[in-house]
């Protein structure tokens, strides 16, 4: 009877530790999302920047974070996890502080683009901490729930920071409150406890598999083209909403309905992790995307926008975090910093090239109509190579 119970009990998911990692994470992309959609109004009606301009600049926060990802990977990998997540978290609520400072737009852009170097470390620590601190038999599903920290940052940070924006139009609030918000994140991080775990030799050879998860290419080229297209709606959403559609706020309610899609499918999706019906979650939700898309870019009117909105929001939340788990399932149980930092500097490649490529079209093209239709063509272009190669790749070399 005893060993009938013990059986039926499932281990805790929610456990102290995850909570705060969970918690300490949001804070990192509140912070993030109270500024992202902004930035670009910041810069045009500040320094008077072009739709071009804007995007190279921009571009630079995610080109430094790509940088830094694999090599944080490595690192996480190879010294104590709390520590590098403390120095590198620390690193990055400080670079606030340096947006009171930027007087010009070549010093705007310095700052912007060195402050994307933390980001992209602290996210790898993190996720890795959060897979660390979770129950073997929870950990993908543990994973789908973590990704909620991101999404509720992204249904609420916007529209905060818009809002404030309407309201007192004065960017150094939002650049304070950013400040203090990544500094509470950094104080609860600070009191997570997690067993020491075993670094890495340091006599073992160093090869490119210690900083890109090689089994892993094909899956890393799918998250490029889903990312790309994710890049230039993220960005470009809150000028399309005043120049096109004529909406002043309407990019705030966007980014919630898209958040309240990707919260949904993390949601109903976390059962069927579980059950590890991850090919399953990967092929719907990257369906459902592309669907988005298309819907946002042939019906240009306030349906297809909110529609849309929903639609990419339920196909990314359904898509992301069963990737994620495929990229854990590649790697051995002591590479998980590297296959982490492997996905996220996947995402990155394909946000970095969107934001540049869709500044660039909507600059010398039909304005960010077009660049949205190229976000769509990429992202179907990622969702044919998935079926042809991506996902037969998968079931031959997964681990687990």
């Amino acid at each position: 009877m005893m060993e009938e119970k013990e059986k039926n009990t499932k281990p805790v998911l929610w456990n102290s530790n995850y909570l705060k990692v969970w918690i300490a994470n949001f804070m990192l992309f509140f912070a993030f999302y109270l500024l992202a959609p902004l930035l670009p109004l910041y810069l045009r009606d500040t320094f008077s920047a072009g739709k071009a301009m804007i995007g190279i600049v921009l571009s630079g926060y995610t080109i430094t974070a790509l940088i830094v990802r694999p090599f944080s990977g490595f690192v996480v990998d190879s010294f104590s996890r709390k520590k590098v997540l403390l120095l590198c978290y620390f690193c990055f609520a400080l670079f606030f502080a340096g947006y009171f400072i930027t007087g010009s737009l070549i010093l705007f852009a310095a700052i912007r683009t060195l402050h994307g170097a933390p980001f992209g470390a602290t996210t790898v620590a993190s996720s890795t901490m959060a897979v660390d601190v979770l129950h073997p038999e929870r950990r993908s599903e543990g994973i789908g729930y973590y990704g909620l920290s991101n999404n509720i940052a992204m249904a609420i940070g916007p529209s905060i920071g818009l809002y404030i924006y309407h309201t007192i139009q004065n960017f150094n609030i939002l650049f304070a409150m950013s400040l203090v918000i990544a500094f509470i994140g950094l104080a609860i991080d600070s009191t997570i406890k997690c067993r020491e775990r075993q670094p890495i030799q340091k006599n073992q050879k160093v090869s490119l598999d210690r900083f890109i998860l090689l089994p892993g290419w094909s899956e890393g080229l799918c998250i490029t083209a889903f990312s790309f297209s994710f890049g230039i709606i993220s960005t470009y959403i809150a000028i399309y909403s005043q120049e096109v559609m004529h909406i002043t706020s309407g990019s705030g309610t966007f980014f919630m309905l898209l958040a309240i899609g990707l919260i949904m499918s993390r949601i109903i999706g976390s059962k069927s992790l579980r059950e590890g019906k991850i090919v399953h979650n990967v092929s719907a939700g990257m369906l459902m995307s592309m669907c988005g898309y298309l819907v946002f870019t042939a019906i240009p009117n306030i349906y297809g926008y909110y529609a849309a909105a929903l639609m990419i929001g339920l196909g990314n939340g359904h898509m992301y975090p069963a990737m994620q788990t495929m990229f854990i399932n590649l790697a051995p149980h002591e590479r998980r910093g590297t296959a982490n930092s492997t996905i996220l500097t996947s995402w990155d490649i394909g946000v970095g090239i969107g934001i540049i490529g869709g500044g660039a079209v909507a600059e010398h093209h039909d304005g960010y109509s077009a660049a949205f239709w190229l976000a769509f063509a990429i992202n179907a272009i990622g969702v044919i190579f998935y079926f042809l190669y991506a996902r037969k790749s998968f079931l031959r070399h997964r681990l687990r």
